[in-house]
């Protein structure tokens, strides 16, 4: 995995494109578990969503390491 990337020119981190690939696999999990009706079963659907954005970030990262 590079440390930097070349975007037009800027370099910018590594992780970027994992982080915004994340990101928007956030955004359609998060919409998915709204519409089922699983936030009423969760304590703290903001630290939900935060903890399940971490697990997704963090096996991404783990599987671009090997």
């Amino acid at each position: 995995m590079p440390h930097e990337i070349a975007i037009y020119g800027v370099l910018v981190p590594g992780l970027l494109p994992v982080f915004l690939g994340c990101l928007l696999l956030m955004v359609l999990l998060d919409m998915l578990v709204g519409r089922l009706g699983l936030y009423r079963q969760v304590w703290h659907p903001s630290l939900f969503r935060l903890a399940l954005f971490v697990c997704l970030f963090g096996v991404a990262g783990l599987l671009l390491i090997r």
